[in-house]
């Protein structure tokens, strides 16, 4: 405690006090009403790092780190969730004044909420980018879909993806998804439970004329049975009873 009141002290000291890990939260909230020493970025995002920092301190601090500094604040496993969403509410208040070239570093690099937000915004240069970000999962990938308002350039993304095509849930989501091309949904139909198709076909849920689609599709599998059409069970021809 007494070091932190010497004339001497700058931020090369701080960046060998911050390698401890025992130093109590007392001395790190003296460190943070150091405004000479605050104003080095170095000590900033140490200070913001540190384990042991004082939340309210690492918030004040994180709207000053950069780019890819605030991508791994949120990646980073020790760091406490609200520390991690506050770093992805940067990230996503910065996206509209990003070049395309940061824009698409974070779609490979970001967390899953900024990877969302990426695709959501539908530039055809980041979108096959985030959708290969391992931080994205299937739920943000549905939460996307859902949305009203979609660009152009995402649903043949998403069907042509080499890991998101083959997803049920994400198959179902597109078949459900008013933007699709009809000939995408009838390739997904005969891997499509029944039980599915009848509430996909319920009124309201698709177009009139996909509806005709899914009905003749239950039909069909009505008449072999109800064979094929299951989670991972063989798919059969969808070429016969289709509507006319």
């Amino acid at each position: 405690m007494a070091l932190l009141d010497n004339p001497a002290l700058d931020e090369t000291n701080f960046a060998c006090c911050s390698i401890e890990k025992t130093c109590r939260e007392k001395f790190w909230k003296r460190w943070g009403r150091r405004k000479h020493l605050l104003k080095n970025y170095r000590v900033k995002r140490a200070l913001t790092f540190h384990p042991r920092a004082p939340r309210l301190i690492s918030l004040r601090l994180l709207r000053d780190l950069y780019l890819m500094d605030l991508v791994q604040l949120a990646l980073s496993p020790g760091v406490l969730a609200e520390l991690k969403r506050s770093a992805e509410e940067q990230l996503l208040a910065r996206l509209p004044q990003l070049p395309l070239g940061q824009k698409i570093t974070l779609a490979r690099r970001g967390p899953a909420r900024v990877a969302g937000a990426l695709l959501a915004d539908g530039h055809a240069k980041v979108i096959p980018v985030a959708l290969d970000n391992p931080n994205v999962t299937e739920a943000q990938v549905l939460r996307v879909l859902s949305r009203e308002k979609l660009p152009t350039a995402l649903i043949p993304a998403i069907s042509q993806h080499r890991k998101w095509s083959v997803s049920y849930n994400v198959r179902l989501a597109l078949v459900r998804n008013p933007l699709s091309p009809l000939a995408t949904i009838l390739a997904y139909l005969p891997e499509i439970t029944v039980s599915d198709l009848r509430e996909l076909a319920a009124p309201g849920i698709v177009s009139e004329n996909l509806r005709k689609y899914l009905q003749a599709e239950v039909q069909r599998r009505m008449r072999t049975g109800g064979r094929g059409g299951g989670r991972g069970a063989p798919a059969e021809d969808s070429s016969a009873s289709k509507p006319e």
